[in-house]
């Protein structure tokens, strides 16, 4: 009899239906279901098992491989233009992508706001050594907002080229 308290281990059977369900883009939470798991088991497996979360890992990327795969070719078709449209926009959201709608805000937005955010303090706050951190904290976190932006954009840029040298011309 097993050790009370300690956490069912997943058999391979159940890991490859795992890695299964996530190649296709699935959730996590959907092949744990399917696999009559909790999302942490297969957590605690992945954080047991290097060889395992390597696998997941690659999992998930097959999905979005595939799907960017997809919709790269149907933008080759010049019927399917919408599909390139789609992936100029997120690919190179900085040069490409049209503002997407009243729930989205730029960097340069959400910058203005902390801003005003900023100044709003200092009027309230009496002491200036705590105006002064308070201003500090703002200021690092606008910075490290902005690094975090041109980090993410880069990613995105560096993906989007790897997947088009991946695919070649056709």
């Amino acid at each position: 009899m097993g050790k009370r308290g300690r956490p069912p281990v997943l058999d391979d059977g159940k890991r490859r239906e795992i890695l299964a369900i996530l190649s296709t883009g699935c959730s996590q939470a959907m092949a744990a279901e399917y696999v009559g798991c909790s999302v942490s088991t297969i957590q605690r497996t992945v954080e047991r098992d290097p060889l395992f979360a390597e696998s997941l890992g690659k999992a998930r990327n097959n999905a979005e491989l595939g799907l960017v795969r997809n919709i790269r070719n149907a933008a080759n078709n010049e019927k399917y233009w919408r599909a390139a449209a789609w992936a100029l926009e997120r690919f190179f959201p900085n040069k490409y992508h049209t503002g997407g709608g009243p729930h989205v805000i730029s960097a340069e937005q959400l910058a203005q706001v902390l801003t005003q955010f900023a100044h709003m303090i200092v009027e309230q706050v009496p002491v200036e050594r705590y105006r002064k951190n308070i201003i500090k904290g703002l200021e690092a976190m606008v910075r490290n907002l902005g690094q975090t932006i041109a980090e993410e954009a880069a990613r995105k840029n560096l993906a989007a080229q790897q997947e088009i040298v991946a695919d070649g011309p056709k």
